[in-house]
């Protein structure tokens, strides 16, 4: 059930959680949801993960078939979790954490009729919580995501023929990403938050707006997932933003870099720099106690010192972040908003994405990824920053 390898940082997860559990007198932690199970256990099944607030976990399984080890019960339905623990002779908890914010309503009164705790608490909060401090696993994954995500990018000018699409563009940039080595799968936070591989933006597609909780939209290609490229030429004097993912392992770096077919207008060159400046000022600031608020306000206020705030993070709809949490998902926390009380803590992994709309031209700015470190941050996703023009001859 558990690979050899993953024992220590799994114990180190439990750990973290059994503390937090004790925090708030739990009793008992319930998983279920994907993202929650492959934190616990380094692997997705159908099944539950139940942690006690002291000993050791149980691996109540339906499927696959085959898994084993320790304390792994299979299963046909919920209801025998609770046999199981007659029959052994467990106590059921009494307060018993659930998966709140991500359970059908059907799935959490079915499992609160089962348990029949005095209490129930939310599972999701304390696990997105626990979910921001990276452990050296998670951090040596996001590293080598780093590595193949800027493999592909290099690979990037080689994927443009004048007069194609936005969307053949990013076919031949997707069929880089897998065989570099992308899982494929775009893992986020939230109901009605599906997309697929990533995001290309160019020319006036970068101003459509979008439903979805990302830091700009573009048009899609169908109204059941309205995000990302539409069809749009890619003609002189066009922005190309790229904001593919970085699901080279379970836990995605994001990194967002900007191409061109000729050259831009000036305003669309100057917001890209302000955009490198705000980057290199909260690298400059930015350690263990900032504020993510206050690392708003610093990409804001420069951005109205340059005259840009019409622009800032789109413009017929303007995204009120300018950078998050990342890991099994995309949008993890912290999240960097004007109104966030969050404060920055070693061994964090955010994206930084201070971005401009550029009415005629397309998106530009930067994103990558940062680890917070006792000191201050370390950029972990290489790859040239300034705006890549396709069609120049070398």
């Amino acid at each position: 059930m558990i690979q050899k390898e993953l024992i220590g940082d799994l114990k180190l997860k439990w750990d973290r959680m059994q503390q937090a559990m004790q925090k708030i007198n739990a009793d008992g932690c319930l998983l279920t949801v994907d993202v929650n199970l492959y934190y616990t256990t380094g692997r997705i099944y159908s099944g539950y993960f139940y942690l006690p607030a002291e000993g050791a976990p149980w691996f109540f399984v339906k499927r696959p078939n085959g898994l084993a080890g320790d304390h792994v019960e299979y299963i046909r339905k919920p209801e025998q979790m609770a046999e199981f623990f007659a029959s052994h002779g467990l106590k059921m908890p009494e307060k018993l954490l659930l998966e709140a914010d991500e359970l059908t309503y059907n799935d959490y009164i079915r499992l609160q009729a089962i348990f029949n705790p005095k209490e129930t608490a939310n599972a999701t909060a304390m696990m997105r919580n626990l979910r921001r401090i990276k452990t050296p696993h998670e951090i040596a994954m996001f590293r080598i995501s780093a590595e193949r995500h800027a493999k592909t990018y290099a690979e990037i000018p080689e994927c443009f023929r004048p007069g194609m699409t936005d969307l053949e563009f990013q076919y031949e940039i997707e069929k880089r990403m897998r065989k570099n080595g992308s899982i494929g799968l775009f893992r986020a936070f939230g109901a009605n938050m599906d997309i697929f591989m990533g995001s290309i933006l160019a020319g006036e597609n970068a101003e459509i707006p979008s439903p979805f909780d990302f830091a700009l939209g573009g048009g899609g290609i169908d109204a059941s997932c309205p995000l990302g490229a539409n069809g749009t030429v890619l003609r002189e004097g066009t922005a190309i933003m790229v904001d593919m993912a970085g699901n080279y392992t379970a836990y995605m770096t994001d990194m967002t870099r900007v191409f061109s077919v000729g050259r831009l207008t000036e305003l669309a060159y100057r917001a890209h720099q302000t955009a490198l400046l705000i980057e290199s000022e909260i690298e400059n600031i930015a350690r263990p106690g900032t504020s993510c608020a206050e690392l708003y306000e610093i990409a804001a206020k420069i951005t109205e010192n340059q005259g840009l705030g019409t622009y800032f993070m789109g413009t017929k709809q303007q995204a009120k972040f300018v950078g998050h949490g990342i890991g099994i998902q995309i949008n993890e926390l912290p999240v960097l908003t004007p109104r966030s009380k969050e404060l920055l803590e070693p061994n964090m992994v955010f994206a930084l994405e201070p971005k401009y709309v550029i009415p005629g031209v397309g998106a530009v700015g930067i994103e990558n990824s940062f680890l917070v470190t006792e000191t201050g941050l370390e950029k972990i996703t290489h790859f040239t920053e300034d705006i890549i023009q396709l069609d120049k001859k070398s």
